[in-house]
């Protein structure tokens, strides 16, 4: 229990839900909205106290009388001095508010279960493969400047909704200034291998695959974890020949289970497909893709998830330039991530612009070779 005059001390899971994964998810949820706008106050009480200083400036110095001698400067100090204390108050109440959301953050992130945790949570070390799906997974971090410290998981809920792209372009961010194109191209292949694993870990076993198209080979290096343990569908499709056996083959699965579907038939599907969560990790986009390719590429991003078909692309946008405007609906249908730091999301109450950071691995921990090992030992033991 709280001390009188003092807030209650927060708890893990303290939210609405039916289990205590909905319950935290709930609450992250929750944690972000408080944030939001407890920063949209703080901005409006700082512009309202500058916009009234301006206003008391002007009416000060309208008067010719107090543009000579010390009026003048008395009027802008106390015009000054309101403004500070103005400030001062706004920026006590953000920081009451911002200390809560910290004490909360610090009992929430350990009590996270591994689709929402970090991967420098211990939950990791003894991650068993789950039988049922979990409803979210955490992609990254988000926080804002009034306290970069103050990470909340951002969290999408399972099955995807909607694809993602991982932009391995050159962004207005800082961090993407201070690399080059070779080291972008790389980290971003990576976070797109991790957000794989993490959906393999978290999905039970057997129900979820991992297909990649690598046209030029490119990915070699990030893509060893997964080919090493032997996690894929199949080796990663190189060559033009290579994309259009894979993109043929997701295009099949899209276009029967939709018939199925409409037809309320599933007991008709081929008994060869694979009817569990499907993941395509596109490489290098458009490079290797032909017209017919992209318009697959395209099919697949907007009717694939509603069957289990999930789009998971690395590319930057100016590779694709020369397919102007044909290709905005795709780069729109896509969730935008990045692999570094970069302030483009936004918040879906106030509109803020927040700074995305993506999950990546300790340096010097084998987490994610654990965590694939896991995955193989679980669909051996399941027969899959």
């Amino acid at each position: 229990p709280a001390q009188p005059g003092e807030p209650a001390q927060p708890v893990a899971g303290d939210a609405t839900g039916w289990s205590m994964d909905e319950r935290l998810y709930n609450q992250i949820w929750g944690m972000f909205e408080d944030l939001a706008r407890a920063a949209a106050a703080y901005r409006s009480a700082v512009d309202f106290a500058e916009s009234r200083m301006g206003q008391e400036l002007d009416r000060a110095l309208s008067d010719p009388r107090n543009r000579i001698g010390g009026a003048g400067d008395r009027a802008r100090e106390e015009a000054r001095a309101k403004c500070d204390e103005l400030t001062a108050r706004a920026r006590e109440v953000l920081d009451r508010e911002l200390a809560q959301l910290a004490a909360e953050a610090a009992v929430v992130e350990p009590a996270l279960p591994a689709a929402y945790a970090g991967w420098d949570n211990p939950v990791w070390h003894a991650h068993r493969i789950p039988m049922e799906m979990p409803m979210a997974l955490r992609i990254g971090d988000l926080h804002l400047p009034e306290r970069t410290d103050l990470r909340i998981p951002l969290l999408v809920r399972l099955p995807l909704e909607r694809g993602m792209w991982v932009d391995s372009g050159r962004t207005a961010s800082e961090a993407a200034a201070l690399l080059d194109t070779d080291r972008l191209r790389r980290l971003a292949m990576e976070t797109a291998v991790l957000h794989a694993a993490r959906l393999l870990a978290v999905y039970p076993p057997g129900e979820f695959s991992v297909h990649v198209i690598d046209p030029a080979g490119a990915a070699a290096g990030p893509l060893a974890p997964l080919v090493d343990a032997g996690v894929l569908a199949g080796p990663p499709a190189a060559g033009p020949g290579g994309v259009a056996q894979v993109l043929d083959r997701l295009t099949r699965r899209v276009d029967l289970v939709q018939m199925a579907v409409r037809a309320r038939a599933a007991d008709s599907l081929p008994p060869d497909l694979d009817t569990g969560e499907q993941l395509l990790v596109v490489n290098d986009f458009p490079h290797g893709f032909d017209d017919r390719a992209v318009t697959q590429l395209r099919y697949l991003a907007d009717e694939g998830p509603s069957v289990g078909v999930h789009l998971l692309m690395v590319a930057d946008r100016e590779d694709a330039r020369a397919y102007g405007p044909v290709l905005d609906p795709l780069w729109r249908s896509l969730l935008r991530i990045t692999p570094v730091a970069d302030n483009h999301l936004a918040d879906p109450w106030v509109g803020h612009a927040w700074t995305y950071e993506p999950l990546t691995v300790p340096s010097g921990s084998r987490v994610l070779e654990q965590v694939l090992a896991a995955v193989v030992a679980a669909r051996r033991a399941a027969g899959r």
